[in-house]
């Protein structure tokens, strides 16, 4: 069956999805429109294709033990000059987020693997471009803010045209109530500084 390219994350809901997409391909990142706008929880990995039912099960039992909580994206940041990255920051569900891609790559999975970086949750708004490209996405989206409360999350595959599908949404609580989402999915849009956190 071959081995494939997955990746785990939580998708920007719309319109804040859209715009960060849009606004990416603005700044000249020529993967904007291959990569839906996202927090990652698991960055890209291979795996043998024979391994989707277990993967999918593992990502099922995390998303069973889950609640929704909310999430809260407030100004840029950047990974320079360690790597050629500006971001969206996640003020609110770093923690919930940092929680979820541990339990991604826990050691009694699937999907073990180590990271190149320290985990550091973001929306990715520029990467790999000009530094006079990256500082312009740094500037004109200081001031961006966004906010809704996070229901699932999702695991992604690379097609060999570079980009990314959706292959399965992960509902938090096993299904139990959370509303879908058009696009880009997962995530409904409202604000809720007192939605239910992410059991620990």
């Amino acid at each position: 069956m071959g081995t494939v390219t997955l990746g785990v994350s939580i998708a920007v809901p719309e319109p804040y999805g859209s715009l960060l997409q849009e606004r990416r391909a603005s700044f000249g990142d020529p993967a904007a429109f291959g990569i839906p706008t996202h927090v990652t929880l698991l960055p890209p990995t291979e795996a043998d294709a024979a391994d989707l039912p277990a993967i999918e099960a593992h990502l099922e039992t995390i998303a069973t033990a889950g609640r929704p909580f909310p999430m809260r994206l407030s100004g840029t940041g950047t990974f320079r000059p360690l790597s050629p990255v500006v971001f969206v920051q996640v003020v609110a569900g770093a923690a919930a987020c940092s929680w979820l891609q541990k339990r991604v790559r826990d050691a009694s999975g699937p999907l073990v693997r180590e990271l190149q970086f320290p985990y550091h949750p973001h929306v990715t708004v520029a990467h790999g471009i000009s530094e006079e490209a990256m500082d312009r996405a740094y500037e004109e989206l200081a001031d961006y803010e966004a906010a809704w409360t996070c229901g699932s999350f999702a695991l992604y595959e690379q097609g060999p045209d570079a980009v990314w599908r959706k292959l399965r949404d992960f509902p938090f609580g096993g299904g139990g109530g959370a509303p879908a989402v058009p696009a880009q999915g997962g995530c409904t849009i409202e604000a809720s500084s007192s939605a239910p956190l992410l059991r620990p």
